[in-house]
């Protein structure tokens, strides 16, 4: 007993360390200050999350990879992660094989098994992956935050409570709880019933699956908040509503959780985010920005910040970093005085690029968009290694490794030939005569010019050469 008290009571107090460290002391209402609110249920969260609660967000592997649309909601998730709570974030392997009609015009295509199972592990690894990696970059910008006082992420998969439970079952006991009017009612069924494609039952049922889902993990798990994005507040009222209706089960196993004590189920919906010129947030030309590296690289998410307008800056700079309300409007305020050094867009690009990458990817964006986008002076000042140039260009065509044989005492002529950067010494020698002809982003008028190791004319530990023909096409030498 003595045991058990010590242990409640060092709970307790990692607790109220943690509320007095975090910016509000509330979670709520940190979310509310950096504008991740849309709707809640009830106004009465904000003092129900005054003592630790459990809280889920559900993602369906409909992709090998999330995105940035999905990282909106997981940064509400990991704020409450932050603040002391139980976060749950939920693989949807089971819903996956369905499809969320939600925010869709048309029906998802039904995914293969492999397929499935692919994107199953991509995302438990991603999710994994951005609470770990969340919670490092945290520690820099939350004073005295102590991870080890933090609740373990717990990554779920809702199959787990579908397997064994059979249509017959699921319907007399959900099914009976739920009316049809409500369920006709939501707006992700009233716009497609009104759409020439109209909607199937498969993706009708859709919002009885997350329901049951709340209703298991506020039975089993203590669950008590579901965190989605504004296009998911009826499937998430469809779950506070089943939990209202259906009792929970008679007896639980060990571990689980007293399913008449833990009060009131809440909702929390994040609004859908555009651009302020209406655009859909987290497209870059069309195309999905993705979290998986291999797919986005650490460059590009850096790049695809770094261009935000003035008009959303600030607004993503409060819900994409954890940088304090204080800083932001002193970066906005100075950003404002010189808007052509894009000082606010800068630091977006860096924060967020951390925050997914780790330290290691920023340092690889930092190094590509120096050698493209930078001076001889910028490249200088970095001091990036050898292998900060390797990583940053891993697998890019454009990086050239050369025997240092071939390559020292060898005219820039020689050397744009070899890397491909010119078909001829003749071609580079016209480039050269008309400004065409780049060293290390610094212009060479001579083709016959010899870059030496000795004259410091090499970068990365005198291993690195950049050579740049017009305004885009590089390659880099690396030099073995």
């Amino acid at each position: 007993m003595l045991r058990k008290s010590w242990q409640l009571n060092v709970k307790c107090t990692c607790w109220l360390q943690l509320q007095r460290r975090y910016v509000h002391g509330n979670v709520v209402e940190t979310l509310r200050s950096r504008n991740f609110v849309q709707a809640v249920t009830s106004e009465t969260i904000s003092e129900q999350v005054k003592s630790p609660v459990a809280v889920y967000c559900g993602v369906d592997p409909t992709a090998s990879s999330l995105h940035l649309g999905n990282m909106v909601t997981l940064m509400g998730l990991l704020h409450f992660h932050l603040a002391g709570h139980q976060v749950l974030p939920l693989v949807g392997n089971a819903t996956g094989a369905i499809g969320d009609p939600s925010g869709r015009s048309t029906e998802r295509v039904a995914l293969e098994q492999d397929v499935l199972a692919k994107n199953i592990a991509g995302i438990e690894l991603q999710l994994k992956r951005f609470f770990e990696r969340g919670t490092a970059y945290a520690q820099s910008r939350i004073p005295d935050l102590d991870p080890n006082v933090l609740r373990p992420v717990r990554v779920l998969h809702n199959a787990d409570w579908y397997q064994g439970l059979g249509v017959l079952q699921f319907l007399g006991s959900v099914g009976r709880h739920v009316r049809i009017g409500a369920m006709m009612a939501r707006d992700s069924v009233k716009s497609r019933l009104q759409s020439p494609q109209g909607i199937s039952f498969t993706e009708f049922s859709y919002q009885l699956l997350q329901a049951y889902d709340f209703w298991y993990l506020y039975h089993h798990h203590g669950c008590r908040i579901q965190l989605g994005g504004s296009d998911q507040w009826g499937n998430i009222t469809a779950g506070t509503d089943l939990i209202r209706r259906l009792p929970g089960p008679q007896s639980t196993s060990a571990g689980d959780q007293d399913s008449q004590s833990i009060g009131e189920a809440f909702g929390l919906t994040i609004p859908l985010l555009t651009t302020a010129s209406g655009e859909k947030f987290g497209k870059s030309a069309g195309n999905a920005v993705w979290l998986d590296e291999t797919r986005t690289s650490p460059f590009d998410i850096y790049q695809f910040f770094v261009k935000t307008s003035d008009a959303d800056v600030e607004r993503f700079l409060k819900m994409f970093t954890l940088l304090s309300l204080p800083k932001i409007a002193q970066v906005v305020k100075d950003h404002s005085q010189a808007p052509h050094h894009f000082l606010a867009q800068k630091l977006l690009a860096a924060e967020v690029t951390q925050l997914i990458h780790g330290q290691a990817g920023l340092n690889q964006a930092l190094c590509a968009t120096e050698v493209l986008f930078g001076n001889r002076k910028s490249l200088e000042s970095q001091q990036f290694t050898s292998q900060d140039f390797a990583n940053a260009f891993l697998g890019d065509h454009r990086l050239v490794s050369i025997p240092r044989s071939h390559v020292l005492g060898k005219p820039i002529s020689e050397i744009a030939v070899l890397l491909g950067s010119c078909k001829s010494k003749s071609e580079a020698t016209r480039l050269a005569r008309s400004g065409g002809l780049y060293w290390n982003n610094q212009p060479i008028a001579d083709s016959k010019w010899v870059p030496s190791i000795e004259s410091g004319d090499f970068i990365g530990e005198n291993t690195i050469g950049i050579v740049r023909t017009g305004k885009t096409n590089y390659r880099l030498l690396q030099i073995l």
